[in-house]
């Protein structure tokens, strides 16, 4: 994509009703308005919350809010000319129950209050597979921890990969930490009792990966209750 085409999607993020463009100034140094009120003051409704980490160009987090009416989703990313395309789909279609906040994964424990959040999906995230980048890694124990955080007790963890190491990493942690591992498969595709909304949805770089035959792993957990 084209720095005037980036900058295009920049400038039209800032007018979009459904994206939030917080500085990590204003997320960190400052009691940040929306925590604890995402539902009200944003989806302006009290139905569950569900966070897509690393959404990308927001296919998941529309196709779920389009399968979901009845959840409120928000997709999370750096990268906001990527996610400009789910959030101008989701006004075409007056989904309003989809929104996009553009900022860092590690900061949603600033983001969001403790048990505010119903359901987090992580999908396709980068495996980080050097040992120097493991702090990147979205489900290795700090990040986890975050999740555990914001997350009412009993809320649901997704992670839909196709990255083997991912899968195998993340399952080993859970096991060690004694997380309850609600489902597990390394090819969804192939396993008859795969849960539909995995399969039913499908992104643009899923649907490369299946063309050519790579298996999409995928991970339902919760964290035990103290």
């Amino acid at each position: 994509m084209g720095s005037k085409n980036k900058l295009k999607r920049f400038r039209e993020n800032e007018t979009f009703a459904n994206v939030v463009q917080p500085t990590r100034e204003e997320v960190t140094e400052a009691a940040f308005a929306l925590k604890g009120n995402w539902k009200r003051d944003f989806f302006r409704n009290e139905q569950p919350l569900v966070l897509e980490l690393g959404c990308g160009k927001g296919e998941y987090s529309v196709n779920l809010a389009r399968k979901y009416p009845d959840k409120n989703f928000l997709g999370i990313d750096i990268k906001g000319a990527r996610f400009w395309r789910g959030a101008k789909t989701a006004l075409e279609e007056k989904l309003d129950n989809v929104g996009f906040l553009r900022t860092q994964i590690e900061l949603v424990d600033y983001l969001f209050a403790e048990n505010e959040v119903d359901e987090i999906w992580i999908t396709f995230p980068d495996p980080q597979i050097k040992y120097k980048r493991t702090k990147h890694r979205l489900t290795n124990q700090e990040f986890l921890e975050k999740y555990k955080q914001i997350l009412r007790p009993s809320g649901l963890v997704h992670l839909k990969t196709d990255s083997e190491f991912m899968h195998g990493y993340t399952l080993g942690l859970l096991h060690g930490l004694d997380e309850t591992i609600e489902y597990a498969h390394h090819d969804v595709y192939g396993n008859p009792h795969a849960p539909e909304e995995v399969t039913s949805i499908q992104t643009f770089y899923e649907n490369q990966y299946l063309e050519v035959d790579k298996k999409i792993t995928y991970i339902r957990f919760t964290f035990r209750t103290e």
